[in-house]
């Protein structure tokens, strides 16, 4: 696997990070402070002795030193370790596919080093409607990231995909920080936008679904979030909106927390309560169904425009 001598910094979810893994999907921090501390630092080791640890304690997930370190173990990738909400070391094992490597650090690894900051990471995509973030949660391939690209073709901008950071301001809004400009878009979804999958790469073993870069449709700044929506498949067969009750949000943001399997693992259950409760009772929550035929990204994208002109927060 390719390792730089000196690391890149890069600027992804509010966060400064210093990484000598080479991190092509993150943008560099051009606006950075020379000899300003990162705030995340990403380097290498040898997998031998993280292995050691992790078959110690019989599994291949590890949480130890006082709930400062979490080690888990992807077979014939990495091993990666979490250190202080801070630190990631990365040990690639003998063979592993270096895209492979990546795509665990920027996803589950990433995931998991968001909950020690005690930010809350949901699975999905975001975009910025009039000044603020509307995000999209749902099972994977309900389409979270195509309704983004559609948003994104007509004008708005791109906040987050996959992965959408909320944290809470000393008021307790709920704010959503910028990931970085890519999105991952199935061969299916850029013929239904309109746009030639040829430019693109494939993600990694996924020869029908490529990178996409929102390029300057990209909100490179922290917004607040208005609005969630939970994409579900219409039982009717139409497009409709349902407001949900107080228990019903609060179930959407448990349910699509990124990785919410770990956070047991991690011994922060009583946070994730009551960061999902405070997000949930501040913002409009929805479930937004739609039919399981057809392509429907550009009037899922109108009724959402309609609710967010409401302007009834929480409601």
């Amino acid at each position: 696997m390719k390792i730089a001598v000196r690391p890149t910094v890069h600027r992804a979810f509010g966060l400064r990070i210093s990484s000598r893994i080479p991190l092509p999907e993150l943008p560099l921090n051009g606006d950075g402070i020379e000899g300003e501390p990162a705030d995340i630092v990403i380097d290498t080791a040898k997998p031998d002795r993280l292995r050691e640890e992790l078959e110690a304690c019989g599994s291949n997930f590890s949480f130890s030193r006082a709930g400062r370190r979490f080690l888990f173990l992807i077979p014939d990738t990495a091993v990666y370790c979490i250190e202080d909400g801070r630190t990631v070391t990365v040990a690639p094992l003998p063979g592993a596919d270096p895209e492979k490597v990546r795509v665990y650090l920027l996803g589950t690894c990433l995931g998991a080093l968001l909950m020690f900051r005690r930010v809350l990471p949901l699975h999905g995509s975001a975009v910025a409607i009039d000044g603020r973030a509307y995000a999209f949660l749902g099972d994977s391939g309900i389409g979270k990231s195509t309704l983004a690209a559609a948003f994104v073709g007509m004008g708005h901008r791109l906040v987050s995909d996959d992965v959408v950071a909320v944290s809470c301001a000393e008021d307790g809004t709920p704010v959503v920080m910028p990931s970085y400009p890519q999105q991952k878009l199935w061969r299916e979804s850029l013929e239904g936008l309109g746009i030639a999958s040829g430019p693109y790469r494939p993600i990694y073993q996924e020869t029908e679904k490529f990178a996409v870069p929102a390029g300057s449709r990209f909100s490179s700044d922290p917004i607040p979030l208005a609005g969630v929506f939970e994409l579900a498949i219409s039982n009717r067969g139409k497009i409709a909106v349902r407001r949900l009750s107080n228990l019903e949000r609060l179930r959407v943001i448990l349910m699509h927390t990124y990785r919410n399997w770990l956070i047991p693992r991690l011994g922060l259950a009583d946070w994730h309560f009551r960061t999902a409760a405070s997000v949930s009772s501040r913002v409009k929550v929805c479930q937004l169904q739609r039919p399981l035929e057809g392509f429907t990204a550009r009037r899922l994208a109108a009724a959402i425009i309609r609710i967010a002109g409401e302007g009834e927060q929480g409601q």
